[in-house]
């Protein structure tokens, strides 16, 4: 009698055990591994700055999709007081190289900028369009050390002609065309579409 009351005590200790220790362990969800967090090498300050300057070109970029000069021109006045408040300052940390990389993409992008306000035909404002698109794309994002949102890059290869390319920045990786958009004087709206992603413009 006591040997079977001593095997059925350590049969309900195996058991116990089991549950507790090992089927417990079972069925207890994993944690979620850490996710490590983004480092931010610029202020806020700066990178809401950068971020703007982003959204002042987008819409110059939409207003040419819709073909509005009225739009485009002041869209592109909005985006050059933007580069003027730009805070080069903040870059000081950096090397002497990346502060003037940085200046002469402000200055190349607000002389395209201005020139473009210049322009009665829609025509020469998309070549200065796309004139500031180069500055931009990449020295600037890349001088900069770029931590925005997700861009891609895209590039129509007959903006100006059979055999005249020409590129744009976008937030979203549908080919909407800035340069053969909406009233095409020859395309009407049929080129909306044509082009490619050639790039995505990220933070490392």
């Amino acid at each position: 009698m006591k040997k079977a009351f001593l095997v059925l005590f350590i049969g309900a200790g195996a058991f116990a055990a089991y549950w507790f220790l090992i089927r417990k362990k079972e069925s207890r969800p994993e944690a979620p591994p850490p996710v490590p967090m983004a480092l931010k090498k610029h202020s806020e300050k700066f990178n809401t700055s950068v971020d703007s300057i982003v959204a002042g070109y987008l819409a110059i970029k939409n207003a040419f999709v819709d073909a509005d000069i009225a739009s485009v021109k002041a869209a592109t006045t909005s985006f050059s007081t933007l580069l003027k408040s730009f805070p080069v300052e903040e870059l000081k940390k950096d090397t002497a190289a990346i502060i003037e990389t940085v200046k002469m993409n402000i200055e190349s992008m607000q002389a395209n900028a201005e020139s473009l306000l210049k322009m009665p035909d829609i025509t020469e404002m998309r070549k200065d369009f796309n004139s500031l698109t180069e500055a931009m794309y990449p020295s600037f994002f890349t001088s900069i050390n770029y931590e925005g949102q997700k861009l891609f890059v895209e590039k129509c290869p007959m903006a100006f002609g059979d055999d005249m390319p020409a590129s744009w920045i976008s937030n979203s990786a549908e080919i909407v065309n800035p340069y053969l958009g909406k009233n095409h004087p020859k395309y009407k709206g049929g080129m909306l579409d044509c082009g490619d992603v050639v790039d995505s413009i990220y933070a490392k």
